[in-house]
């Protein structure tokens, strides 16, 4: 089962977090299972001489003894995803696609179960692949750094499109994290042959000074240990125009001063030997630049005084792009909402698996309010259904159905409470789920909700009239967030069907 707690940016979160190779390559098959909700996922990495071989494995401790360690050859990776159907950048082969070549070798490991009911459902032969590519940077191609092999999704249907474009996003974020890390075993080779030759170096101190002067990245040297721990000494002037400060100014501060006020724990978390963070540091126009740091230590003689060195890279236009993706994947394009994909995975974030998860002093666990104290709290899904929405859309076009989406949008998020979450799962289907009300309080909710959006709407010159049927679940640890989502929608549907009652 995967860890219900665990959201799609959780997820890519962990990937970034200071690993070995081999930690890093785990955490990319973990988090398709657990964060992304198929069965089974394995990484095969391509190794110096191009052939690819699997190098981590999740979700099935029987298949991942028959298949670790397995290797394929380049040219059979090329053939298989070249014959796949392009979902984007992944690659889906259906098992009406035919046997591969007999000289065709990339490992494949079926999950056992019925066949598909309908077109729309998994086939256990299905398959489907995530190239993880390095983003090209400078003239330099897209580099293939592997490809993640995806078994069967949860639900046995095919993925819906939100669900590729998760995938596509954290294969992405995948090819990063695991670039850095065989970056970052590179860099500690470097360094251990850095310390066995500390005394070439000291001879050879001019020449350090001007690799140091001259590097494109920023470059700082900082004290370690004392009353002045962590006052910059030494900086070059790569990092003097990436914050627009000259060298005799930057020489005033000490990191803590530069950083962001958000992210002082990142910095005092990893202000260590080994230490990677990335944050934010103050520009002298009063503006922030997202950067990549990077400690070691540099001692001034066997005994003498320590100081640390922090390489300093500039990744703001990495940070925008990942924020950017994530934000298409997880949100509506047309109202901003969040989509229905990271309305589970909030609401998963909130519930835990009682039959599998023992009772965790640090989570607090859901019951629903029913059958409890008429002041008992809970965490509410209210679904909405707009009622005359196709009329609209057939009379007055696409365009007008579209603004007045963007206004019950609007409409939805200035009656909700602080805290809420409105987001839209449908054409014209809504959610709000609300943490901490008892039936009572949900019930208010409901009204006030529906009375913001039958109050008239101006499109296109014509005053619009529109209603919305309601329906209440309450979520409680051991369900998922699809079975709450479902019991929303049938009691909708059964309110819509039963006759209104006095006052409505």
């Amino acid at each position: 089962m995967p860890d219900q707690g665990h959201s799609l940016e959780e997820a890519i979160r962990e990937l970034h977090i200071a690993r070995s190779l081999a930690d890093t390559l785990q955490a990319v098959a973990d988090g398709v299972v657990n964060s992304l909700d198929y069965e089974l996922a394995y990484v095969n990495l391509v190794r110096p001489d191009s052939d690819l071989v699997v190098a981590s494995f999740a979700g099935d401790p029987a298949a991942e003894a028959q298949i670790t360690g397995r290797v394929a050859s380049r040219a059979s990776w090329d053939r298989r995803l070249a014959m796949g159907e392009a979902w984007g950048d992944l690659r889906f082969i259906s098992h009406t696609a035919g046997p591969v070549p007999d000289e065709d070798d990339v490992p494949q490991w079926y999950a056992e179960g019925p066949g598909p009911r309908s077109e729309e459902d998994w086939h256990p032969s299905d398959r489907l692949f995530a190239p993880m590519r390095t983003p090209g940077v400078s003239g330099k191609p897209h580099e293939l750094v592997g490809v993640i092999s995806v078994g069967r999704p949860r639900n046995r249907r095919r993925p819906s499109k939100e669900q590729r474009e998760a995938l596509q996003s954290y294969a992405f974020h995948a090819a990063i994290a695991i670039s850095n890390a065989r970056l970052r075993a590179n860099m500690q080779s470097v360094l251990v042959r850095m310390q066995r030759e500390q005394q070439t170096i000291r001879a050879s101190e001019e020449s350090f000074r001007q690799a140091f002067e001259y590097a494109p990245s920023g470059l700082v040297i900082s004290e370690m240990g004392g009353d002045q721990h962590g006052r910059i000494l030494r900086t070059n002037d790569a990092l003097c125009r990436l914050l627009g400060r000259p060298a005799s100014a930057i020489r005033r501060y000490t990191f803590s001063d530069l950083v962001h006020p958000e992210d002082i724990g990142t910095l005092l978390r990893t202000a260590a030997e080994g230490g990677r963070a990335e944050l934010r540091l103050g520009r002298n126009d009063g503006t922030y630049v997202w950067v990549s740091l990077r400690n070691s230590v540099v001692a001034d003689a066997a005994d003498g005084p320590r100081f640390l060195l922090t390489h300093v890279e500039d990744i703001e236009d990495r940070k925008l792009r990942e924020l950017q993706l994530l934000h298409q994947v997880s949100h509506d394009a047309l109202t901003g909402l969040p989509n229905i994909t990271e309305l589970r995975a909030r609401l998963n974030s909130r519930l835990c698996d009682d039959s599998r998860r023992p009772p965790d002093a640090a989570h607090q666990h859901i019951q629903a309010p029913e059958n409890s104290p008429p002041d008992a709290t809970g965490l509410a899904v209210l679904v909405c259904d707009l009622e005359g929405f196709k009329r609209i859309n057939d009379i007055l076009g696409h365009q007008a159905g579209d603004a007045v989406l963007v206004e019950v949008a609007r409409r939805l998020s200035s009656a909700v409470r602080n805290g809420d979450t409105v987001s839209r799962i449908g054409d014209d289907e809504f959610a709000v789920l609300a943490d901490n009300v008892n039936q009572a309080a949900a019930q208010d909710l409901a009204t006030r909700l529906h009375n913001a959006i039958v109050q008239p709407t101006q499109v296109h010159d014509r005053e619009l009239i529109i209603s919305a049927s309601f329906g209440i679940a309450w979520a409680r640890c051991g369900m998922t967030a699809y079975q709450v989502m479902e019991y929303a929608d049938a009691n909708m549907h059964a309110k819509k069907r039963s006759p209104p009652s006095v006052g409505e």
